[in-house]
């Protein structure tokens, strides 16, 4: 039965309109290849601005994700926030699902509006986004920022116990809710402190999928395969532009281990901050936070203290199979 009044598609609207308020505007553009690519921008180009590009993870969609980042980051640059291929207005009818496609995508719309510097910052998913697109247009990126997005992840962690979920099926059901049910298990492996079940009525839960997660299901669960298959930490680029890597103390999605190991893997060129007190939606949680490390590194342009990495146990995982970094004493 069709519902009356949804107060999660009123909330959207409200979202849209601080987006237009903001100074964004809403384009879409065709790729002329079976993709096309939707994408607020700047209604006015301030060439005195940097540039800098916001990309969103799964769940909700990018307007309830970057809508209060975006209030504050405004008056400091040029900011672009595109809707990944399969969400919101993008898509595609190729076959492509990998987060190197969705990075030349992305880049592609940064090149229909004459972009030719940015930097840049991946929300989960959009962070294995965003790391590839660092990868492969070095020179257009400046500074990367990568939010609790596993990217140094291997196929065989699935089944080494990294993981609190290691069935990739299992994974895809939860990631890509479509029961309220579901997104109550997705909201308690996202947050550290989730809101009771009795404050959290499952008819806005129904609402949420209703206006969220209804559309693509299928082309989504096939992003979320895409990500593991084959991976090697091997065969993963390092990518040289300066690194602010942010990760929720207890993220149950992507255990903080596999934050280390990003720093590890890049070097001296990256820096781990570490939110404590919170889970994979840290941003959510610890807003102030958040923003507080977000400018410092995108406006003022210091790099943060570094989270010192746990001492190396001969291979063996930091994380027991519930996910849970273990305390090792040297």
């Amino acid at each position: 039965m069709t519902r009356c009044f949804s107060l999660i598609a009123a909330r959207n609207r409200c979202y849209k309109s601080s987006f237009l308020k903001a100074g964004l505007r809403s384009t879409i553009t065709d790729l002329q290849d079976g993709t096309v690519m939707h994408c607020w921008v700047p209604k006015t180009h301030n060439d005195s601005k940097p540039n800098l590009l916001l990309i969103h993870g799964l769940g909700a969609n990018t307007m309830w994700q970057w809508g209060d980042t975006i209030r504050k980051m405004i008056p400091f640059f040029n900011i672009f926030v595109p809707d990944l291929v399969f969400f919101g207005d993008s898509y595609t009818t190729r076959p492509e699902r990998s987060e190197s496609f969705q990075a030349q995508c992305v880049m592609r719309v940064m090149e229909a509006n004459s972009v030719k510097k940015l930097s840049l910052v991946g929300l989960s998913y959009g962070g294995f986004v965003g790391y590839s697109l660092a990868a492969q247009f070095s020179e257009a990126v400046e500074r990367v920022v990568i939010c609790c997005a596993g990217v140094c992840m291997e196929e065989k962690d699935l089944k080494e116990g990294v993981f609190k979920v290691s069935d990739l099926e299992e994974a895809a059901e939860i990631l890509v809710p479509q029961t309220p049910e579901k997104l109550r298990e997705l909201l308690g492996f996202a947050m550290f402190k989730p809101p009771p079940s009795t404050l959290v009525p499952s008819c806005l839960l129904a609402d949420f999928i209703d206006v969220m997660c209804t559309e693509y299901t299928e082309e989504k669960k096939e992003l979320i395969r895409a990500i593991p298959k084959d991976r090697k930490l091997s065969n993963i680029t390092k990518i040289s532009q300066p690194t602010l890597i942010l990760w929720g103390e207890y993220d149950k999605i992507f255990p903080l281990e596999l934050g280390h190991r990003l720093k590890r893997h890049l070097g001296d060129n990256a820096h781990l901050v570490v939110i404590k007190g919170t889970g994979h939606a840290f941003i959510v949680e610890k807003p102030k936070e958040s923003y507080r490390h977000l400018k410092s590194f995108l406006v003022d342009l210091q790099p943060p203290p570094s989270t010192p990495s746990p001492i190396p146990n001969n291979g063996n995982h930091l994380l027991s199979c519930k996910g849970e970094a273990e305390k090792i004493k040297p």
